[in-house]
């Protein structure tokens, strides 16, 4: 008998990719549950399902950077309750991070999928779940997207919860009226910009060091949580005046949209990750 739950949570969390650097991403969780019936004639309890599956990926992935520890391309080493990583990109240039440990979720594989996330979570899963069930098949996919997105990663050190972790992120969509007519081009405009992009505060910029002819950006800050610090190639950082919450970051998007098209009134619908985010006009 197979037990299912579609769209049971979503997940918003980075990535390393050796080929595209940090990626924000947010997936969708389904699971089967494989087994024999029990004496309430279930595989499982639903409640039980929703409630530690919720549970194990918000505490153990959600607003974490996963990081591929198998890679032949990553250093982590341990500093008391922080973790030292440094990751090698194919253009010779690195993405290096010294955060919590509560803040990296290390993944036993050598590059990170949705279906090599899927493979590791569902192996320590399995034992929250009672005996009559024999196996899990967890998917994590994307939302179905007509149209734009991006893919960006940030922190906020502001925030009393998890969003203060550096390095997290989103796949969000991009919504853009011009003069209140949908516009494609815009939105596209914003998905191009933001493409696999790390947004940061000026604010917290540090320093912008460069090594053999590369430019980076180190930015730091102290939150609730922990001291945080990142490095990054300035090529895939994008740097604003303010807090990069959705409220800051539709409101920026709108108004640098009306100073490149003066004659629109901009409108901004963006979302972080699914089904939610903020609206702005100019």
């Amino acid at each position: 008998m197979i037990l299912f739950v579609d769209k049971l949570t979503n997940i918003d969390f980075s990535y390393l990719d050796h080929h595209r650097g940090i990626l924000g991403e947010t997936l969708l969780a389904n699971i089967r549950l494989t087994g024999e019936l029990d004496e309430q004639s279930m595989v499982c309890d639903f409640g039980h399902v929703k409630k530690t599956m919720r549970h194990w990926l918000d505490t153990e992935l959600d607003h974490r950077l996963a990081v591929p520890c198998l890679s032949p391309f990553i250093k982590i080493d341990e500093d008391g309750d922080y973790l030292l990583i440094q990751f090698q990109l194919e253009n010779d240039q690195y993405i290096r991070t010294r955060s919590p440990k509560s803040s990296i979720a290390l993944i036993n594989t050598d590059v990170i999928t949705p279906e090599s996330l899927a493979a590791w979570a569902s192996k320590l899963l399995l034992v929250h779940f009672p005996s009559s069930v024999a196996r899990m098949q967890l998917d994590l996919v994307n939302e179905d997207i007509e149209g734009a997105y991006y893919h960006y990663s940030h922190g906020l050190k502001k925030h009393n919860g998890n969003c203060q972790r550096i390095a997290h992120g989103h796949r969000s969509r991009i919504d853009i009226w011009a003069n209140d007519k949908k516009s494609p081009s815009l939105e596209q405009f914003w998905a191009n910009e933001w493409h696999d992009i790390y947004i940061g505060t000026r604010e917290d910029l540090i320093q912008a060091p460069s090594e053999e002819g590369k430019d980076y950006y180190s930015f730091a800050y102290k939150a609730a949580q922990g001291n945080f610090e990142i490095t990054l190639p300035k090529s895939i950082c994008y740097l604003i005046d303010c807090d990069s919450t959705v409220e800051l970051l539709a409101w920026h998007i709108a108004q640098r949209t009306r100073q490149l098209h003066p004659e629109y009134f901009i409108r901004v619908k963006a979302f972080e990750g699914i089904d939610k985010g903020a609206i702005a006009e100019a």
